[in-house]
């Protein structure tokens, strides 16, 4: 397990240094134009995370409708379950997995 601990840890220590390269790389100032002749001046590293993050938020806005329909469409099943005669009154834990005695 500290094997798999170190190998992520590495990992994201890469990904960190990649993108801090990427930053230093990209500090070059670009204009995004917008309507009504607006303009805005940033750090071209900056206009690329913020658009990164941008895409990140609506895609978790986007799916929070469908989680919240699929969390009523469980409660709902477990009441059907629960008024089922002979349904047990509460869930069980799965059973723990057995080992098998090795001669």
């Amino acid at each position: 397990m500290a094997f798999v601990r170190a190998l992520t840890t590495l990992l994201w220590a890469a990904v960190f240094v990649v993108l801090l390269l990427f930053a230093l790389k990209n500090t070059e100032p670009v204009t995004l134009h917008f309507y009504f002749e607006r303009a805005w001046q940033a750090p071209l590293v900056f206009v690329v995370l913020a658009s990164f993050a941008a895409g990140a938020i609506f895609g978790l806005l986007a799916s929070i409708a469908p989680i919240v329909r699929l969390r009523r469409e469980l409660a709902g099943l477990r009441r059907e379950l629960a008024l089922r005669p002979g349904a047990p009154s509460e869930p069980r834990a799965p059973a723990p997995p057995t080992v098998p005695d090795v001669p």
